[in-house]
């Protein structure tokens, strides 16, 4: 009785409706790490002489691929949720029940990131050093949508911060863990919050990454690179706790190959982009990149000097045709 007091109860539900309109914790918890994550980042490249706004100029971009990005690395890894016989592959278009993988969130979010830096004609290592604190504090506040989704944990456990998992139903009795109530607050199972680990390192990384970027000045993608394997070395031990259904590859979760893939190659780029030397100028970078609209500009300038040029051709040789010393008597 003791133990079962001092665990931790989940939400009751994870979805309010306001009328017909539902307000799903998942997606306001995501709403809200992307703000912090831009306002953050924004603070960050302004103190690193960027300019105030662009950051949200290359979030237009970054975001939506992220999202994406996100959603398809999840549909890939976990197919046999959404096709297969007795399943809808429709609900693969639901991100608003959960369901976002950050591997293809970071992989496309970058392709994003880079063509809206392209277009602003900002190197994308330093946009990435200043966004790197913003985006792992953004993912812990994401994983409490998990919380309220009761997804995302790990095996039993007796340990006094284990979770209460409550059984969920809706208004007609079906069970539904995402979109039902927990009428009986009686735990069915306490687990490990494997969720609230990885939130907790999440905080430790960007606390680690900040530190690391003050003392040693670091530039050229190295911020980046540092919070990657941070988050990846952590997510590997926190991945194989995890007891939700899951893709396997010679009986381990194919996300904690991944994790371990990229940790390793983040550490490669940390340590050869040491070369570069110290942090890069922003301001002095700027331009280094010459964005799209700067050559759409140069090519509009130069045929509108030919245009201008020709016409001033043409007015001077109107002018000495009509000059006295021109005309000829008759």
């Amino acid at each position: 009785m003791d133990a079962l007091l001092a665990t931790i109860p989940s939400p009751d539900r994870g979805v309010w409706y306001l009328g017909p309109l539902p307000l799903r914790a998942y997606a306001l918890c995501i709403i809200a790490g992307i703000i912090v994550a831009i306002w953050w980042g924004e603070r960050r490249w302004v103190e690193r002489g960027g300019i105030k706004g662009e950051v949200t100029d290359i979030a237009v971009w970054a975001v939506p691929f992220g999202l994406v990005g996100g959603r398809l690395y999840h549909v890939i890894t976990d197919n046999q949720k959404y096709f297969g016989p007795g399943k809808d592959p429709l609900a693969a278009l639901e991100i608003w029940n959960g369901g976002l993988g950050i591997w293809g969130a970071i992989a496309l979010g970058a392709v994003g990131a880079w063509i809206g830096c392209r277009r602003k004609g900002i190197p994308l290592p330093a946009m990435a050093d200043a966004l790197a604190p913003g985006i792992v504090v953004a993912q812990a506040i994401g994983r409490l949508g998990n919380y309220f989704n009761q997804e995302l944990y790990g095996g039993d456990t007796t340990l006094p911060w284990g979770l209460e998992i409550y059984r969920r139903v809706t208004p007609e009795g079906r069970e539904d863990a995402l979109a039902g109530i927990a009428i009986d607050h009686t735990p069915i199972q306490v687990v490990h919050p494997t969720f609230l680990y990885e939130l907790l390192w999440n905080l430790g990384v960007a606390v680690l990454i900040v530190w690391a970027d003050r003392k040693f000045r670091l530039g050229h993608g190295r911020v980046f690179a540092l919070y990657v394997a941070g988050y990846t070395a952590g997510r590997f031990w926190i991945e194989l706790m995890r007891t939700d259904e899951a893709t396997l590859i010679l009986g381990t979760r194919v996300n904690v190959f991944v994790s371990a893939l990229v940790f390793f190659g983040a550490v490669a780029y940390f340590i050869i982009a040491k070369s570069r030397g110290e942090r890069e100028d922003v301001a002095a970078l700027r331009g280094t990149e010459e964005p799209a609209e700067a050559e759409q500009e140069a090519e509009d300038k130069s045929v509108t000097d030919v245009v201008e040029d020709g016409n001033e051709d043409d007015a001077a040789e109107k002018d000495k045709k009509n000059s006295p010393e021109s005309v000829k008597p008759e």
